[in-house]
């Protein structure tokens, strides 16, 4: 459920951000190769991707950073579609069959006249807890 603006104006600095949590198929990741255009065999393709030193077909990685961007709309609503900015590094990849988990904290919570201004950690990682992606998000929430 997304947050109302009075309900992210009540949020403080080291609150968490919803959690968004995700199981992958290789459907699911063919199924985004057709939405985005991007076949690279390395994705969907099983045998040319076993060769290869990863062993096997990963996610790509704007299919995790959709997912983390969902995260930050279960939280911040349409704010973060208008101002949000997300900085992340991709860490270890992921493979289909992965349940990966999206979570995030509030770390700073600046105000100004017209908004306040969040900073936060974001961090996805999978069922073995390797952390797939880190990164920053920001976004400013025009207050009422």
């Amino acid at each position: 459920m997304v947050l109302s603006n009075s309900d992210i104006l009540r949020l403080h600095s080291g609150d968490a951000l919803t959690e968004v949590v995700k199981h992958l198929s290789q459907e699911k990741i063919n199924l985004y190769a057709e939405a985005s255009g991007d076949f690279n065999p390395i994705h969907i393709d099983e045998q040319f991707a076993a060769q290869t030193d990863l062993g096997g077909t990963i996610a790509h990685g704007m299919l995790i950073l959709a997912y983390v961007s969902e995260m930050m709309t279960l939280t911040f609503g349409e704010n973060w579609h208008s101002t949000g900015k997300l900085s992340a590094r991709f860490k270890t990849p992921v493979r289909s069959e992965d349940t990966i988990t999206i979570t995030g904290k509030i770390d700073s919570i600046s105000r100004d006249d017209n908004s306040l201004n969040f900073i936060c950690t974001i961090t996805c990682h999978n069922q073995q807890y390797q952390t797939n992606v880190q990164g920053k998000a920001t976004v400013k929430v025009l207050k009422s």
